[in-house]
C-alpha cells in the first residue's frame, strides 16, 4: 500500500505540474497533519458530548470539533443539526414538541432547538445517532453548551500541557438569521470572550455557506474554512441568492483564489480529493489538494471512519491505508470519528516521511 499511495501522491503531483501550477505546495516539507476530533470520539461516544469530546483530546486530537445551533433563547449548543430526534431523547420527553419546518430547501419532521430553551434542553440526554454503533452509554449524557465545550478544552490543556485546538461549525446559518437567531455574533463574542480573538488563535470557524464567512471575516480575525458538499450540491446561500455554482464548481483554481480573499482554508467531502468508482474502487486523486495550496489555503477532508461500510475496496478493510494516501497527498488535516486511529496513522507516516 505504501507504494500505491506514493505513486498515486507521484500523479497528482505531476497533474498540478500538467495544469500550470509546479506542485510546490504539496512537494514542500509540511507539518504533521493535524487529527480534527469530529463530533469529539464520535465513533467511540454519543457525538457532540463533553464525553466525546475528552476522549478525543485523549487519544490525541489537536482539534475539536463542535457543530454550533442555537436554542429558542439564543444560547450556542453543541448538536450536528438542530433537529435533535436522532441524537437525544426528546420525543419521549416532549411529545408535544414534533413539527415540520423546511430547513435549506428539505422539509423535516422532527424536534428543533430552537423551539426549546436551554433549560428545557438540559433535561435531556444524548444517544448514539447510528444504529451499528455501540448504544451502551445513551442516556449517560447531557447536552453540551459551546461555552462548556470551551471550558473543557481549557482545562485538558492545563492537564496536558499542550494547546488544543476548537474548531466550530455554524450550522445552517441563512436558516438560523431569518428566524432572528443568527449565529454568527454570538459565536464570535463567546470566541473573545475567552482569548480566541487573533488570527493565529488556535480555531478555525467552519461553514458551508460563503456569506456567512465573509460577514464573520468583518468580525473576526480567526482562521476561517469553507467547507464543500457533494458536487452537484449548492451552498445554500447560493441558493437564496440565486448563485448557479455548484460545489464542484468552486473548487475550480479561479473560484479557489476567491475564497482565499476570505478564508484561510477548505474542507472538502474526501471524495472530491479521490473519487469513488461505482464498484467502490478508487480513481486516481485529482489536482484539488495541490490546487487549493497554489492558492494558500489549506485542505482538510471529511470525514474519516473506521467501519467498513465507509472504506474503499482498495483499503482492504484497513482504514489506517486511507489516512496514509491522504496525508501522503499533502493534506493539512483530517475529520476524524476514529480521532486514535489518525493519530496512529499520522505517528507512522511521520516516521517514513
Amino acid at each position: 500500500m505504501r507504494k500505491t499511495t506514493l505513486r498515486l501522491a507521484a500523479l497528482a503531483l505531476a497533474l498540478a505540474a500538467a495544469s500550470g501550477l509546479a506542485g510546490e505546495a504539496l512537494a514542500q516539507s509540511r507539518p504533521a497533519p493535524l487529527v480534527i476530533g469530529h463530533r469529539g470520539a464520535c465513533g467511540h461516544r454519543p457525538e457532540h458530548t463533553l464525553a466525546s469530546y475528552e476522549l478525543a483530546i485523549d487519544m490525541g486530537a489537536d482539534y475539536v470539533e463542535p457543530d454550533l445551533v442555537a436554542t429558542k433563547d439564543g444560547v450556542l449548543i453543541a448538536r450536528h443539526e438542530n433537529d435533535i430526534s436522532g441524537t437525544t431523547d426528546v420525543a419521549a420527553k416532549f411529545p408535544d414538541r414534533k413539527t415540520k419546518k423546511t430547513i435549506d430547501g428539505t422539509e423535516i419532521d422532527g424536534y428543533f432547538t430552537e423551539d426549546f430553551t436551554l433549560a428545557e434542553l438540559r433535561t435531556l440526554r444524548a444517544k448514539e445517532r447510528l444504529d451499528f454503533r455501540d448504544h451502551s452509554r445513551d442516556g449517560q449524557f447531557a447536552v453540551s453548551t459551546f461555552e462548556e465545550v470551551i471550558e473543557l478544552v481549557k482545562r485538558k490543556e492545563k492537564e496536558t500541557g499542550r494547546v488544543i485546538g476548537i474548531y466550530p461549525e455554524t450550522k445552517h446559518p441563512t436558516y438560523f438569521r431569518s428566524i432572528g437567531l443568527p449565529l454568527e455574533g454570538k459565536l464570535v463574542e463567546i470566541l473573545a470572550k475567552n482569548g480566541y480573538d487573533k488570527a493565529e488563535s488556535p480555531v478555525f470557524i467552519q461553514s458551508f455557506e460563503i456569506g456567512n464567512l465573509k460577514d464573520l471575516r468583518q468580525m473576526t480575525p480567526v482562521k476561517l474554512v469553507f467547507l464543500y458538499d457533494e458536487p452537484d450540491m449548492r451552498p445554500y446561500d447560493f441558493v437564496v441568492s440565486g448563485d448557479k455554482r455548484t460545489f464542484a464548481e468552486l473548487l475550480s483554481p479561479a473560484n479557489l483564489q476567491e475564497i482565499a480573499a476570505f478564508a484561510n482554508g477548505i474542507g472538502p467531502w474526501k471524495r472530491l480529493i479521490i473519487k469513488e468508482n461505482p464498484d467502490k474502487t478508487l480513481a486516481a486523486p485529482n489536482t484539488v489538494v495541490a490546487d487549493a495550496h497554489a492558492a494558500g489555503l489549506t485542505v482538510h477532508p471529511y470525514t474519516f471512519r473506521n467501519e467498513d461500510r465507509y472504506l474503499a475496496k482498495d483499503y482492504g478493510n484497513d482504514p489506517i491505508k486511507e489516512y496514509l494516501q491522504f496525508y501522503e497527498l499533502g493534506v493539512d488535516g483530517v475529520f476524524a470519528d476514529f480521532p486514535d486511529t489518525a493519530v496512529a496513522a499520522r505517528e507512522i507516516f511521520m516516521k517514513e516521511k
